[in-house]
């Protein structure tokens, strides 16, 4: 870390989904590290216009930047956008990603593909693209790898979730997307992590926690004893793209108190 505690002054970030949640968070948080920042969102700019200002408001430098990244086209195109603003770009982190939840017999195809294509082809399109933008530009002398990427997870990349079949199917394909696109990069010197959240307090997931009720029936769930936030996940951001991670690669942070311990088995089953 340097001195100033601003481990990543210098480098150029892209955090997709990024007006509001965990994306939000981490966008802020590689501004506050030093890092200037591409602000993607999906609709409703003003949100993300807001998470620009913020950044911007404590000095650092931010880019809203619109894309769909389900789609090719847009995904090349957003990449093109903060490559222009920021000259090149060091740190992606892949966090867009959405549920649309149903019981298997009543899923639809639409509902399944409509997660598969923004949580998992997403994910590939902007690897992909973030991989090629990184070879394709020289070494850095801000970072000891040449490039970072921090795909978005879930402690549902293993813990299986009814109700849920499309979301948590999408995760597992993440995880072995992340590990074998690692595996492949990393004698390129570039670096590609998976974070993966148990329970945050998000908008994507209100109805868990904005009940007395609710809330007690989560934290059952939750070893640690309470509910995670954005910042959280933010954090543990920082630290991936760091180089104080410069030995970290393929690899899945759980940040989710315990969640992914299967916390009925406490006391035996």
């Amino acid at each position: 870390m340097s001195p100033s505690g601003r481990p990543l002054e210098g480098q150029k970030a892209l955090v997709t989904g990024a007006s509001s949640g965990i994306g939000a968070a981490v966008a802020v948080a590689l501004a506050r590290a030093g890092a200037a920042v591409g602000v993607n969102y999906h609709s409703g700019s003003e949100a993300a216009d807001a998470v620009v200002a913020q950044i911007r408001s404590v000095g650092g430098e931010a880019l809203p930047v619109r894309a769909d990244v389900s789609d090719e086209a847009d995904v090349v195109r957003m990449y093109d956008a903060v490559h222009a603003a920021f000259g090149r770009i060091d740190i992606v982190v892949a966090n867009a990603g959405l549920q649309k939840d149903a019981a298997i017999a009543d899923m639809t195809l639409e509902q399944w593909r409509g997660v598969l294509d923004v949580n998992l082809t997403g994910q590939f399109l902007c690897v992909r693209e973030a991989v090629r933008r990184f070879m394709a530009q020289d070494t850095t002398l801000v970072s000891r790898a040449r490039g970072k990427i921090v795909c978005m997870s879930s402690v549902h990349q293993q813990i299986p979730w009814g109700g849920h079949a499309n979301y948590a199917a999408s995760k597992g394909g993440v995880t072995m997307l992340m590990q074998s696109v690692a595996q492949e990069v990393a004698g390129q010197g570039i670096r590609i992590n998976n974070i993966a959240p148990g329970a945050i307090k998000t908008d994507i997931n209100e109805d868990a926690w904005d009940t007395p009720e609710a809330r007690e029936k989560l934290l059952k769930l939750i070893p640690y004893g309470r509910i995670g936030a954005p910042d959280d996940v933010a954090r543990a951001a920082v630290w991936l793209v760091s180089d104080d991670a410069d030995y970290v690669t393929g690899t899945t942070l759980f940040v989710d108190g315990g969640m992914s311990l299967y916390p009925a088995f406490r006391d035996n089953g």
